[in-house]
């Protein structure tokens, strides 16, 4: 197993990145934490970790579409954790060009100051969105790549501009291909926290999309794990692995697993700006996670049906805390 002695956690102040740099704080690493700059000096949801763990790393604002600024994160790293995107997925039809200066530029910029650096190792995130809808399931990494979306299409951009680096350069790259993560902290853009914020926000009837389509939902402290599975795999080098939890749900169903969490009774009101438009959705997620098991020995802790609602009661527990409910709009839509 490669030690690493400094790791730059890039879109450190997102959902993702947060759970990850606690994670690897908690392991002992060394962490440079990269969050966007901003006027307000925030960190993101780095501001509301532990004292501890804030104490323990290093926080350098910047923006990834920045090629100096990207060298300067870098410098010092010999292990780099790239998160840092636009990922929303309604906001990719309104604004497409950010997709791609900050997915696919932004990850250039990343790479090339890893080359320049020399880091150990480089792992970019990429998303089970590429995938589309499933030709085949469970879906392994030999899947058709499909850009349904702005979004997907620039991460579909990005990964290839990873793997490139490696086969071209020799930068050792990882690309880890997480399915739909949730837990505390999530924007109320995914569903799961739409859901339960509408329903902890007193809501009788909750707004959403289709509720048809399937995901294959991860808790994010699995994804976390993850991260630091595939860092130290020398296996995983030039490789794509999925990290999902083998398991397909509907989001009707997901909403009636919430609602038994919660001792709930909801209906469901259909919101058509919640809808994709119809060629875009993505009617089915279900991961084959055998590649990541074999490769860097991970696996799922929240795995299956008892896993999930053991995720679910916990991210619940978070949203209930009224303090963090409040960060929630929940009358507004978020893009």
């Amino acid at each position: 197993m490669t030690a690493f002695r400094r790791v730059l956690v890039t879109g450190a102040g997102g959902f993702i990145g947060s759970h990850l740099t606690e994670e690897l704080v908690r392991r002992g690493f060394n962490v440079r934490a990269l969050v966007e700059y901003n006027s307000f000096n925030s960190w993101g949801w780095l501001d509301s970790v532990p004292a501890e763990v804030k104490a323990a790393i290093e926080v350098v604002s910047g923006d990834v579409r920045d090629p100096h600024a990207m060298r300067e994160a870098v410098s010092g790293c010999d292990l780099v954790l790239h998160l840092a995107a636009l990922i929303a997925i309604p906001y990719s039809y309104v604004a497409p060009q950010s997709y791609i200066d900050t997915n696919i530029t932004g990850t250039l910029n990343l790479l090339q100051a890893a080359r320049d650096a020399g880091v150990a190792r480089f792992v970019h995130t990429s998303t089970s969105e590429v995938y589309g809808t499933a030709r085949f399931v469970p879906i392994t990494e030999e899947h058709p790549l499909q850009g349904q979306s702005p979004y997907a299409a620039s991460k579909i951009g990005a990964d290839q501009m990873a793997l490139s680096f490696q086969k071209s350069f020799g930068l050792p790259v990882s690309v880890i291909r997480p399915f739909n993560t949730y837990g505390p902290r999530q924007s109320a853009r995914a569903v799961i926290p739409t859901i339960i914020s509408q329903i902890l926000g007193g809501k009788k009837s909750i707004r959403l999309g289709s509720l048809h389509p399937t995901r294959d939902f991860n808790f994010v402290r699995d994804v976390a794990a993850g991260f630091v599975a595939v860092a130290h795999a020398d296996k995983a080098v030039g490789e794509v692995v999925n990290v999902g939890s083998n398991f397909e749900i509907s989001v009707g169903d997901t909403v009636r697993v919430i609602a038994e969490v919660l001792g709930r009774e909801v209906v469901i009101e259909q919101d058509d700006q919640r809808l994709r438009p119809a060629l875009s959705e993505v009617e089915r997620l279900w991961a084959d996670n055998s590649k990541v098991a074999a490769l860097a020995g991970w696996s799922p802790a929240y795995g299956g049906v008892e896993g999930f609602r053991r995720g679910i009661a916990e991210t619940a527990a978070w949203f209930a805390d009224p303090a963090n409910l409040a960060l929630y709009k929940t009358d507004v839509f978020n893009r």
